[in-house]
């Protein structure tokens, strides 16, 4: 356009304020198309991010409710993102449609943006480290997870920080920023590992026979708060400790059920136990008692 303004005026011919008008008119008009077409490539995106997102258990009503606010979430950034940027280029070509001179202004907005940049680099950061936890989806509401500072149920994912809920009911609220490392107890499957102490004299094939079957016997009741998705398994003797013969038995699961199901099944192995007459020691110490100078010397008389 300039170029056209230069070779108009190069010729004596008038440059009109209704030409001035169809090209601001033109600038619009193709501001709302590039917004358009970039929403289409956002939504695509999405549905493209939550189609290639595996569901995190067989409960898939959960999993699909949980992607659809998460590309939700996505989608309005990235849509607010583009908006503003489409309106801020506009907007500075429709200022130089009027003859204003777009220097003095971008170099006073660089510096403007090079002091809020500085001022605001925590929030920056904390805004792409959000952006980023909701595309990979690393967790997401109703997750237990380790991030770090805190261990605990989310409660909400914002793009600017993670609210966790403790064990003992203490609200974390965590600046995404500071996330460096996430361990998520409910993506797609968990286990539960049990380590049950028998006596030494205690027959061990029994003792993992009744282990076996008391988990097996779960697993086929199919308890709703302990969904165990395999056959479960006694890897062994993973111990031997002072008083006792550890065993191990490992049970998959589904997310976040692991603890319920560990605590279902130290019940009923206790249960089991006791009617197969297996002990689970106490620890013990024998005690050897030296014999006092009055007993040697009785001992000798």
């Amino acid at each position: 356009m300039d170029r056209l303004r230069q070779l108009r005026a190069d010729l004596g011919l008038p440059d009109t304020a209704n030409e001035t008008a169809i090209r601001i008119l033109l600038i619009l008009v193709l501001a709302v198309v590039a917004r358009w077409l970039a929403r289409r490539a956002i939504n695509g995106f999405t549905d493209g991010l939550a189609q290639r997102t595996p569901r995190h258990s067989s409960r898939n009503r959960i999993g699909a409710e949980r992607d659809r606010q998460r590309t939700i979430t996505v989608g309005r950034v990235l849509s607010g993102v583009v908006s503003v940027t489409v309106l801020v280029v506009a907007a500075l070509l429709i200022l130089g449609e009027f003859g204003i001179s777009l220097g003095p202004l971008l170099a006073g907005a660089g510096v403007v943006g090079v002091a809020l940049g500085f001022g605001a680099q925590y929030l920056v950061r904390d805004l792409i480290a959000g952006l980023a936890i909701l595309i990979e989806d690393q967790f997401g509401v109703g997750d237990v997870v380790d991030a770090g500072p805190a261990t605990g149920t989310v409660e909400a994912v914002s793009l600017r920080a993670t609210r966790l809920r403790d064990v003992n009911g203490v609200l974390w609220i965590i600046p995404n920023g500071e996330i460096t490392r996430v361990g998520n107890y409910s993506q797609l499957w968990a286990r539960t590992v049990l380590d049950v102490g028998i006596a030494y004299d205690a027959d061990l094939d029994k003792a993992k026979q009744v282990l076996l079957d008391t988990a097996t016997d779960l697993w086929h009741e199919h308890e709703p708060n302990a969904t165990i998705l395999e056959q479960p398994e006694v890897w062994g003797v993973e111990d031997l400790g002072d008083s006792a013969v550890t065993l191990r038995v490992v049970v998959k699961v589904e997310p976040a059920e692991q603890w319920t199901t560990a605590r279902i099944l130290r019940e009923r192995i206790k249960k089991a136990f006791d009617e197969a007459g297996i002990e689970i020691p106490f620890p013990q110490q024998v005690v050897h008692l030296a014999p006092t100078n009055t007993e040697a010397d009785t001992s000798a008389e």
